[in-house]
């Protein structure tokens, strides 16, 4: 029985790593096209058709698949080019907004599914024209959700949090551990 993680991330790979236990990689290749307006809904959704597209290949192991979005007023996914970008900055720019994240670990073997959803709310300060341009050019937001990443330069916009770090970064570590505990894949404390 092995451990997979049904994401490209880097950065999810990079706080699993964290919790010290063994898993191998292989990134689910779904429609996230999905038509949900319900920020709670959709990163449900999308976790779990994640985890049960990498499952289907692998029915005795266990999956974990998360998805992430940020919420002003209306979802904010990633950005297709450097324009949307920096509207979805300038958006954000000297207001409050939520990230939610839905974890979703399954494993068909064992009939064990379960799925949750975190949200962390993230205040930024107002952000210049031209550090919304440079941070732009640093290519930085371009492929995470609501155009900026909290463990990278854009750190620097963000005046405080309400919840886990980590779920703004894409994998809320805490809840994460919690979940692999109660299908006995994590138990390091």
């Amino acid at each position: 029985m092995a451990l997979f993680l049904a994401s490209k991330s880097p950065r999810r790979r990079e706080l699993l790593n964290l919790l010290g236990i063994p898993y191998l990689v292989e990134p689910a290749e779904i429609n996230e096209g999905i038509d949900i307006s319900d920020p709670e809904r959709l990163v449900r959704e999308l976790a779990l058709q994640k985890a049960l597209e990498v499952a289907s290949q692998h029915p005795k192991d266990y999956v974990l698949a998360a998805d992430t979005v940020v919420c002003l007023d209306e979802i904010l996914g990633k950005p297709k080019d450097a324009r949307e970008a920096y509207d979805m900055l300038k958006r954000l720019s000297g207001r409050t907004h939520k990230v939610y994240t839905g974890v979703a670990l399954l494993s068909k073997n064992d009939n064990f599914s379960r799925t949750i959803v975190e949200v962390t709310e993230v205040d930024f300060r107002v952000i210049r024209p031209k550090e919304l341009e440079e941070y732009i050019k640093s290519g930085e937001p371009l492929d995470k959700a609501g155009a900026y990443g909290i463990q990278g330069y854009a750190g620097v916009f963000v005046t405080s949090i309400r919840g886990s770090y980590h779920n703004v970064v894409g994998l809320p570590l805490a809840q994460t551990a919690v979940l692999l505990g109660e299908a006995g894949l994590y138990s390091r404390w």
